[in-house]
């Protein structure tokens, strides 16, 4: 095995005292990267943050969940409960009832999840500002490239008009 080669496929950094974001590894295999792909798409954060206190059905969170598919959404629910996040619970009735609730580990996820809500809130106006000073200059850089490209293509037909 190579020096410096973890024995775990899954082993992909620590993030105790001396963490370091570097460390995650970029390996398919990876276990932090796959749990944070997981829990952060989109999905996954609506889903978590509507299932906060309450159960619900099914229907119910296709129906709050503007845009999701059916398929979308039964993905997420199955990989959220595989993940241990949510539980799906079968009542036998005609039509057949499921509820889907988060779990004690879902819960503390969704606290996190309640803080980065919290954090976008209060910089919204500022994240906004940024995206619109980023939007003038990249359309000023765009429209200084585009006159200095006219301003050498009028120079070259001047000099092989000149040479004719």
């Amino acid at each position: 095995m190579e020096d410096g080669t973890s024995e775990s496929l899954g082993h992909c950094g620590d993030t105790g005292d001396d963490y370091d974001v570097l460390q995650w590894d970029t390996r398919e295999d990876c276990e932090v990267r796959q749990i944070l792909d997981r829990v952060a798409d989109k999905w996954s954060l609506l889903v978590i943050a509507l299932l906060d206190r309450r159960s619900l059905r099914f229907t119910e969170l296709r129906r709050m969940i503007d845009g999701v598919s059916q398929r979308m959404l039964t993905r997420t629910l199955r990989h959220l409960e595989r993940d241990g996040l949510v539980s799906r619970t079968v009542h036998p009735t005609v039509p057949p009832r499921v509820d889907y609730e988060l779990t004690s580990l879902g819960t503390t996820l969704h606290s996190t999840i309640r803080e980065l809500v919290t954090w976008t809130e209060t910089h919204q106006n500022e994240i906004a500002a940024a995206r619109t000073a980023y939007d003038a200059r990249v359309l000023a850089e765009k429209r200084a490239a585009e006159a200095e490209a006219a301003e050498r293509a009028e120079i070259a037909r001047t000099a092989l008009a000149s040479t004719r």
